[in-house]
């Protein structure tokens, strides 16, 4: 029979600190779940879900951000079935469950029989980071991108969800939404490009979440005309040197197991796996 001493309950703004507290045992890996718990404040209204906590007396030792993406947040393997059930209640409004492979892999033993299958199952997403100088020159032309360069920003975006996800963002009438997220993140200056001489984007990345401890980059994608030819390795040293200058000390991303080329490349920069994520689709 599975303990029962411990207390699971809904998290809230009064249990912010608590919350920050837990993020900063690994606050790089854990940098997506305290940006937003810094932006929402934990308040269900802003979250767009909801954040379970689970306390020994009245210490918070896990918890699990449950909204389009669900993340656990320090769990163990054994953690995991103490979320399960709500878990399930978020079934319809879930879009990714995203975390620590083997604590997804155990997430995934107690609510898959119950949850639609995947779209598609990444299992073993090296996690990278960098907190130093890059070990290669960055490029000169990449720089933070600004509201005119929406035009060609927009559509390398797009081009790159498209080719990592599969499907486009724009479907389903995602158009607006998506356009919005674009230029939610070059209004922050977390937009970063280069451009070539038409003014067409063949490098860029962008920064998803910051805290005072990290920067997780996403998005990072060459111009399938151009690749071959480095820019993903300058650019990146690029990336590095503007987001710890500007945004965190620390820059973090996770890149698919069998994506070979871009491991080359975030290693010949200086970023050093620290951790093993998976990520389930649907």
């Amino acid at each position: 029979m599975r303990p029962s001493r411990d207390v699971v309950r809904l998290l809230g703004p009064d249990d912010r600190e608590a919350f920050l507290a837990l993020t900063a045992q690994d606050p790089v890996v854990n940098v997506f779940v305290d940006y937003r718990a810094r932006v929402t404040n934990l308040d269900p209204r802003w979250l767009g879900g909801e954040v379970w906590g689970r306390f020994e007396g009245v210490e918070l030792v896990a918890a699990c951000h449950m909204g389009a993406n669900l993340v656990p947040v320090q769990c163990t393997p054994d953690d995991v079935w103490r979320f399960g059930e709500r878990a399930l209640d978020r079934v319809r409004a879930t879009a990714t469950i995203l975390g620590e492979h083997s604590v997804v892999a155990a997430l995934w033993d107690e609510v898959g029989g119950r949850w639609p299958s995947p779209r598609e199952a990444r299992w073993r997403q090296p996690h990278l980071q960098i907190d130093t100088e890059p070990a290669v020159a960055p490029d000169p032309e990449v720089r933070v991108t600004r509201p005119a360069d929406l035009s060609a920003v927009y559509p390398a975006c797009v081009a790159m969800y498209t080719e990592e996800v599969g499907v486009s963002p724009e479907s389903s009438g995602g158009r607006d939404h998506y356009r919005a997220r674009v230029q939610q993140l070059m209004a922050r200056g977390w937009s970063f490009a280069r451009f070539d001489e038409t003014g067409r984007v063949v490098f860029k990345a962008e920064v998803a979440c910051a805290t005072p401890y990290a920067a997780q980059v996403q998005g990072v994608f060459v111009d399938p005309d151009r690749r071959g030819e480095g820019l993903a390795v300058s650019g990146m040293a690029a990336v590095v040197d503007l987001v710890r200058d500007r945004i965190a000390p620390t820059v973090s991303l996770y890149v698919n197991e069998w994506n070979l080329p871009a491991r080359a490349a975030y290693e010949r920069v200086g970023f050093t796996e620290t951790a093993r994520f998976a990520t389930l689709m649907f």
